[in-house]
């Protein structure tokens, strides 16, 4: 009788704590919750932080995990100040959030002409039902805030118009609608990150069916062994939506208030861990800072307002909030006018550049001086900022506020004088008021500048006819408007050649860091005197590099050929070579195979346009692991275009009785004959395709008994049906197997004997991307993998020139 008492007590008006259902005639308010029927989810009021602001909202039941993490907010718009007074209950067919006035503030909003027992149920997967009978009237996976779960979608519906996206939360302890959104652009089948729904900052690239994941997200590739992912597009709807393989993995992906998208999963022993983060950097967030301030990844804080300007909400601020930016701490002097203090307003020169929310230029004119530009802007009450371009004379103002943009152009912002601290000493400017001594200190120190100047440019213009006449005289016409640096500038830039400064050394000389003016760092390599490479190399890798442009190959920034000095200056790559990485136990797992298939694929790409798609056809003769540089994102870049021989258009071979290059990536057929074709930089790739897949060099089998070589070696455990064998041990746990195996079949095919039948870098970007079903031809026994077909380079007449590693030797011959 006491339980049936009970059971009509909870039946009269409210729900039972631990129901996973709410009826017509039942409510939820207070401190009363619903659990879904498997204990995985629990519905209820929660708290914002210290806001006593209380939303309906979802979260893990703590069972599951302890520390509440909301998943979905129903009212994120309008809280509630008193949860025991406001309820949630069915009315007129719809689930309606009441508050503490009865007002209705949120509802499902969907009409039915069903009376049938209408009543939402919480489900095991995260999903809140209104249902009538079993009939589905709406769902919470249909409107998610900003968490997607396990078989939720996101995308949209042609039918119904309706899109599912992902919104950030405003900051940590306000769930409205933040700026940040992650939605689908059927379009290009891609996922984006929008700030204010309008301007895109990063994207997934594109659903590739065959390899079962976008395109620019390799992290999707990690966890294999837990995600299951799936696109579906058809006229009636285009969606992505994964499932987990285990039923006690609990794993979410979130649109953070950061701007970042983030897929986390929850560890009994260490709470959330982070699977991965896109885009990795802060900086990279449209928008992050606001107005007037500019973003740094370190130190804290991330956002740092201008000179001058402050915080518009310091609450919000404090919450990581800084969407809506600065604001001027002091309100500028309208007109070219001086205050009070006899100060007129100044500006701040960002070298981090900025750029105008609308991009709205106020006027363009042409004048004689940057002094000129910033008058214009000064006479103009509404004038932001002013940017000037001394090449072509133009001065452009800006009005309205002005955000960071690592893609904008330099511009000078205008700041009040009474502000304006001077960056290098950051004493308090004084403006124009000048005594007269201080007026005659500057009219002499003018008089010597101009002087000085006079000497400086005949000087700099006579150094710079020098360097376009040693380019001239070596056959190389700066017809690519290549950047000629003056030596000045380079010793400078390196602290004259620091030793602090030094990335390394190769067969052309030292490497140095080097930071030209507005903090661009490049790389600044010396050719130095006892190089065996030499001023033909030199100006071959000039030449040649100088006119070819792809993502995957490193970018020549400039050169200098002065004072028997020959430097060429180079995009920097932060992350070195290759092969720092790849044969160092210790950063090798910062390799996993996600990003090792990646830089396989950049360097394929890059090797088949110098083949094919760029305006000189290329065969470059060096290629190994030490001349693949690595950007900050780990994307390859190929490198060292010192041996690289041009051929004419229909050229498809050539001979050369100096053979150049590295013992181990050379082709049969070049070190016996000194014969050289595309199919010699294939079997290079194919040799380097191996190292990166197994982690191990190619030279550490030159004294092996079984095999002489990498490949050799693979091609053995290839044959007795052990290749699973060749994949470094590393990564072994988590890959991609039919993809690992594919192009171990791959690079043996490209270290075959014949180079007629090797692939060439068409077919084999084309196998590399096929999927499980497509077939691949088979293999034959790779060259130099034993002594017997090793031997015939001993025998041959030939001069051969060629180093046992990393360090290219080489004599000269004609080109």
């Amino acid at each position: 009788m006491l339980s049936l008492f009970f059971l009509c007590l909870c039946l009269k008006s409210h729900i039972c704590f631990g129901a996973d259902t709410i009826t017509a005639n039942q409510s939820l308010s207070g401190d009363q919750t619903i659990v879904s029927a498997g204990g995985k989810f629990e519905l209820g009021f929660f708290e914002a932080g210290n806001t006593a602001n209380y939303y309906i909202g979802m979260w893990y039941y703590k069972k599951l995990v302890p520390d509440q993490t909301i998943v979905w907010v129903a009212n994120r718009v309008q809280p509630v100040s008193d949860r025991f007074s406001s309820e949630l209950r069915i009315s007129d067919g719809n689930l309606v959030l009441f508050n503490e006035s009865k007002t209705p503030i949120w509802a499902t909003n969907v009409s039915s002409s069903s009376a049938s027992f209408i009543h939402v149920v919480l489900l095991d997967n995260g999903n809140l039902a209104l249902r009538a009978g079993s009939l589905p009237l709406w769902q919470s996976f249909d409107q998610p805030a900003h968490t997607f779960l396990p078989e939720s979608k996101l995308g949209f519906n042609n039918v119904t118009k309706r899109t599912q996206l992902l919104t950030s939360w405003k900051n940590s302890e306000d769930p409205a609608p933040g700026p940040f959104s992650l939605e689908l652009d059927a379009t290009s089948n891609s996922f984006i990150i929008k700030w204010n729904r309008s301007q895109q900052y990063w994207t997934t690239g594109f659903w590739d069916q065959s390899r079962h994941r976008f395109s620019l997200l390799s992290e999707m590739l990690m966890p294999n062994h837990i995600f299951n992912f799936r696109y579906v597009t058809n006229e009636n709807e285009s969606y992505f939506t994964y499932s987990l393989y285990g039923a006690n993995i609990t794993s979410r992906l979130i649109m953070d208030v950061s701007g970042q998208v983030k897929q986390l999963s929850w560890l009994h022993t260490g709470g959330w861990k982070l699977l991965w983060i896109q885009p990795k950097n802060h900086c990279d967030v449209y928008g992050l800072c606001g107005a007037f301030s500019r973003c740094s990844e370190k130190p804290l804080p991330l956002c740092n307002c201008l000179n001058g300007y402050e915080p518009k909400s310091k609450v919000d601020w404090d919450l990581q909030d800084y969407s809506l930016g600065c604001s001027r701490k002091t309100r500028l002097q309208c007109g070219n006018v001086t205050g009070v203090d006899g100060m007129s307003d100044r500006f701040i020169e960002m070298s981090s550049r900025l750029s105008s929310e609308d991009i709205q230029i106020q006027n363009l004119t042409y004048v004689h001086s940057i002094e000129d530009c910033e008058s214009i802007c000064l006479n103009d009450c509404n004038c932001t900022a002013y940017g000037y371009s001394s090449s072509s004379s133009e001065c452009s103002t800006w009005k309205g506020d002005m955000w960071a943009d690592e893609n904008g152009r330099t511009l000078y912002i205008r700041t009040a004088a009474s502000d304006y601290k001077n960056p290098t000493s950051n004493v308090m400017l004084i403006g124009r008021k000048r005594t007269i001594v201080i007026a005659t200190v500057s009219a002499t120190a003018g008089l010597l500048t101009i002087v000085f100047g006079h000497f400086l440019w005949k000087n700099t213009l006579g150094k710079r006819s020098e360097t376009i006449k040693n380019l001239s005289a070596a056959g190389v016409e700066n017809d690519t408007e290549l950047p000629l640096y003056s030596l000045r500038s380079i010793l400078v830039a390196t602290n004259n050649f620091s030793e602090a400064n030094k990335l390394g050394e190769g067969g052309f000389g030292p490497v140095y860091k080097g930071i030209l003016p507005e903090n661009q760092e490049v790389a600044i390599k010396r050719l130095s005197k006892k190089s065996g490479q030499g001023q033909q190399e030199f100006m071959n890798e000039l030449k040649l590099i100088a006119k070819l442009q792809h993502t995957n190959l490193v970018r020549l920034l400039g050169c200098c050929i002065e004072a028997e000095e020959m430097i060429l200056v180079y995009e920097y790559m932060p992350n070195r070579s290759l092969d720092k990485f790849l044969f160092d136990p210790s950063e090798k797992t910062k390799l996993d195979w996600g990003r090792r298939f990646r830089i396989i694929e950049g360097i394929a790409q890059g090797l088949l346009y110098i083949h094919k798609y760029s305006r000189l056809r290329i065969i470059h003769r060096d290629l190994k692991a030490s001349n693949i540089l690595l950007d900050g994102t780990m994307n390859p870049k190929i490198s060292d275009f010192g041996m690289a021989k041009i051929f004419d258009i229909n050229q498809t071979e050539a001979n050369t009785n100096r053979v150049v290059g590295t013992y181990g990536y050379m082709s049969p057929e070049y070190a016996r004959y000194g014969h050289f074709s595309e199919k010699s930089d294939v079997f290079s790739f194919g040799v380097l395709l191996l190292e990166i897949v197994s982690g191990k060099k190619n030279a550490v089998f030159y004294r092996s008994e079984r095999s002489l070589t990498l490949a050799g070696w693979a091609w053995d455990l290839w044959n007795e049906g052990r290749g699973i064998e060749v994949i470094d041990a590393s990564i072994r746990e988590i890959f991609q197997a039919h993809e690992a195996l594919r192009c171990i079949h791959v690079g043996l095919l490209c270290v075959q004997e014949s180079a007629a039948d090797r692939p060439t870098m068409a077919s084999v970007i084309h196998m590399l991307q096929g999927n499980e079903a497509t077939s691949l031809p088979p293999t034959k026994e790779p060259a130099f993998s034993t002594q017997k077909n090793f031997s015939a380079i001993g025998s041959s007449q030939r001069s051969t020139n060629y180093s046992n590693n990393a360090l290219t030797i080489s004599l000269p011959e004609a080109r």
